[in-house]
């Protein structure tokens, strides 16, 4: 009777030892993306990658962070673009016509208007955002001259480059049939000088706001990470 009830608990044995092993292997695969991950983040955000040299100084943007993503800043107008004919002031609740400077940011759409502060963060949001599993929005914010200091810098390109970055950032708004952007119509605005648009892409742990900032300043030519997540890549190069 003793082999008989031993024979009869072996193959759940052999399943148990299984699943364990499973586990285990998950667990460590987990542990070494994390850790690939990390080093990547590490290493590649500080790796610069130069500026054009010998250009002329037309333009004045910006480079800004409120701790965890970077906005690029903007002229509203110039003889290169007008912004308000898309960005329309008119989308902001104060309707204040005279700021005269802009600032543009792409990120998860969820974290933009469901996610007011990283206290009310939920695990749905963030996982969809790390997983590319729900859709983006630009942000944009209505300001006056900035003020530079470790939080924001000041960058002089040519018109060229700024005509550069005006595509990039062009080519993140999803439009309309009439090809025109997006509004996002929400009371999730952080101010009352912002506005939401419906933006291309997916956020995700490769691409995340700070990413599409950093590919901003590579598109006018300026220094940039390698690679980055955060916005402290980023602002490395720019101490």
């Amino acid at each position: 009777m003793l082999t008989l009830k031993t024979n009869y608990y072996k193959p759940d044995l052999m399943i148990f030892k299984k699943i364990v092993k499973a586990i285990a292997w998950i667990i460590l695969s987990f542990v070494l993306f994390v850790s690939v991950y990390l080093l990547a983040v590490f290493v590649l955000s500080m790796i610069p990658t130069s500026k054009e040299p010998q250009t002329s100084n037309d333009v004045a943007i910006y480079i800004f962070t409120n701790g965890d993503h970077t906005d690029v800043i903007v002229p509203v107008k110039n003889v290169v673009k007008d912004w308000s004919t898309e960005v329309k002031y008119e989308n902001t609740i104060s309707r204040d016509t005279t700021a005269k400077y802009v600032a543009l940011g792409w990120g998860d759409k969820g974290f933009y208007l469901n996610t007011p502060t990283w206290a009310q963060l939920k695990f749905s949001v963030a996982f969809k955002a790390a997983f590319a599993l729900s859709t983006s929005a630009v942000h944009t914010t209505f300001c006056n001259m900035p003020q530079t200091g470790a939080d924001c810098k000041k960058i002089m390109i040519s018109n060229d480059q700024y005509a550069r970055l005006v595509t990039y950032v062009d080519n993140t708004f999803k439009r309309d049939t009439q090809g025109n952007v997006i509004n996002i119509k929400t009371n999730a605005n952080y101010d009352n000088y912002d506005a939401f648009y419906e933006a291309k892409g997916s956020y995700n742990l490769f691409h995340t706001c700070n990413t599409w900032a950093n590919n901003a300043l590579k598109a006018c030519g300026q220094k940039a990470c390698l690679w980055t997540p955060y916005d402290r890549g980023i602002f490395y190069h720019y101490r």
